[in-house]
């Protein structure tokens, strides 16, 4: 590993623990040990700043890995977590629950929504016992615009729960408890498992019949890195909603630092994507008003995916 490496890894490891803490004394309501009492900052701190800044940071670096192993999946820049449909499943799950059972089990629903989804564009995909990344890229793409269409079809029958439903759609953290903290550190071990995947990875990046003749067997890879995409996708879908652009973002700007190579890349996009959308929320919590953390991803991320195509087309 090149001192270079060793260097990016430490200083976004530094800047992520400065994150927490800073995010954690930044808030709408401010955070003064001169005005508020000790049971006040405890409160404020452990139960309403600490939970919502460690589930955006656990988010965060759940949707960059599995971005990073999509975009490594794919061979594409352009890929990211939901492009098989994952995140389509996972809406149609949570408004399933807010429209027919008042959001009871909402995390649920979206968990089962979002797996379930992937899974069938799995099996629409495998022909012969093998799977094509071209037909899993189609098969993903005409799953979400159907899973789409039945969301759309759930929002427009939905009556007062449209309300719900589309402030869900947007991603947030705004009712973050410690219950669903404890939900996102399942993002941990299964970003762990990628990472011990990352070598296979480098090598199917480089073309699939040169990783057979290297000993790698490809379809049980594709299916690992489906399947270990799609839980993260859906852990985080069921804690904080539809969040757009990370497993985007993320990816693309640590490969152009710390180069292609899944050893260095995936831990660098892990601690980089918690640290921006701890960043992200930490806007919206600051604003007059307080905005879905989804629209500010949205917002920046749109405008990166564009010079991402005039790039490939200047290329």
């Amino acid at each position: 590993m090149q001192r270079k490496n060793w260097t990016m890894l430490i200083f976004l490891f530094c800047f992520l623990l400065l994150s927490i803490v800073l995010s954690t004394a930044i808030g709408a309501s401010g955070l003064s040990l001169l005005d508020l009492d000790p049971d006040t900052v405890q409160m404020l701190i452990f139960d309403v700043r600490l939970p919502r800044v460690l589930a955006a940071l656990l988010v965060g670096a759940g949707l960059a890995v599995a971005g990073a192993a999509m975009q490594g999946l794919f061979k594409n820049a352009m890929a990211d977590p939901y492009i098989i449909g994952t995140s389509s499943g996972g809406a149609l799950g949570a408004s399933l629950s807010i429209v027919f059972f008042m959001g009871f089990g909402l995390p649920v629903f979206a968990f089962v929504g979002a797996t379930a989804s992937t899974v069938l564009v799995y099996l629409i995909s495998r022909r012969k016992g093998r799977v094509t990344v071209e037909t899993l890229l189609l098969s993903g793409i005409a799953v979400s615009m159907f899973l789409s269409a039945v969301l759309s079809f759930i929002m427009y029958m939905s009556g007062k729960s449209l309300h719900q439903i589309m402030f869900w759609l947007m991603g947030g953290f705004w009712n973050i408890s410690w219950s669903d903290v404890w939900i996102g550190l399942l993002l941990l071990p299964a970003c762990l498992v990628l990472f011990l995947c990352a070598r296979d990875l480098n090598v199917i990046s480089i073309g699939e019949e040169d990783a057979v003749h290297l000993g790698v067997d490809v379809e049980k890879l594709k299916f690992a890195l489906l399947l270990l995409s799609s839980f993260i996708t859906g852990i985080a879908v069921s804690v904080a909603g539809s969040i757009g652009f990370i497993g985007l973002i993320v990816p693309h700007l640590m490969r152009i630092l710390v180069g292609p190579d899944h050893r260095i890349l995936i831990p660098s996009a892990m601690m980089a994507g918690a640290a921006l959308l701890v960043w992200a929320d930490t806007l919206v919590r600051i604003l007059p008003t307080e905005i879905p953390v989804g629209i500010v991803t949205s917002f920046f991320g749109a405008p990166f995916f564009i010079y991402l195509l005039r790039s490939r087309t200047r290329t």
